[in-house]
């Protein structure tokens, strides 16, 4: 059966670095719900209670939308390796920008990448993991999962941002301020290189 939880035990913060990709999950009152896959080392647990992720720029910018009109937001960790173990994290999210204040001490716990746009700070409200992990324990669901390695991180986001002309980069990123449904949306004030 499925625990929930209100913060982060030891047992999901490791479970939490192991995974080399995460999936965020928004929705705002009759729009859509947007469903993304994550990669990178672009996932922090700041507290307990609160995470944060770095966002590069992509096609739109549905997360940022979603958060401002309603800030609901869950991040799921899947092990696609043994033991089989799903984690899910509720919360309300906030996108913090360059330019914000708050972007100083948030950046501090990454490192950039380039196209960074924002990064999502999240407190959680509450997790969930699969049946089996009680008590901070180890998991028993997601068995229907396959089994599966990672090869290697693709290189080619990373790699389309660090070759675009910085100027032309934040000409295109002030574009996404709405969402597909039309939800304004906060676009990034500034071309991050980071490293590759």
């Amino acid at each position: 059966m499925a625990e929930f939880f209100d913060t982060l035990c030891a047992k999901h913060i490791d479970m939490i670095a192991a995974q080399p990709v995460f999936f965020v999950a928004t929705a705002a009152a009759d729009a859509r719900i947007n469903l993304s896959p994550k990669g990178y080392d672009a996932f922090r647990v700041l507290t307990p209670d609160r995470v944060a992720y770095l966002d590069l720029g992509g096609s739109g910018n549905e997360t940022n939308a979603h958060c401002l009109a309603d800030g609901r937001i869950t991040i799921m960790f899947c092990n696609f390796e043994n033991p089989a173990m799903i984690l899910r994290i509720y919360g309300r999210a906030v996108p913090v920008l360059p330019k914000d204040a708050e972007w100083d001490a948030l950046a501090k716990h990454f490192t950039m990448m380039p196209g960074t746009r924002q990064i999502f700070d999240i407190a959680v409200d509450s997790g969930q993991t699969s049946c089996g992990w009680a008590s901070c324990g180890w998991a028993s669901c997601g068995w229907g999962v396959p089994v599966m390695s990672m090869e290697h991180e693709r290189p080619t986001l990373k790699k389309a941002h660090a070759q675009s002309n910085p100027l032309e980069w934040a000409a295109k990123m002030s574009t996404r301020i709405a969402s597909i449904d039309g939800l304004p949306a906060r676009a990034t004030d500034r071309y991050i290189a980071g490293d590759i």
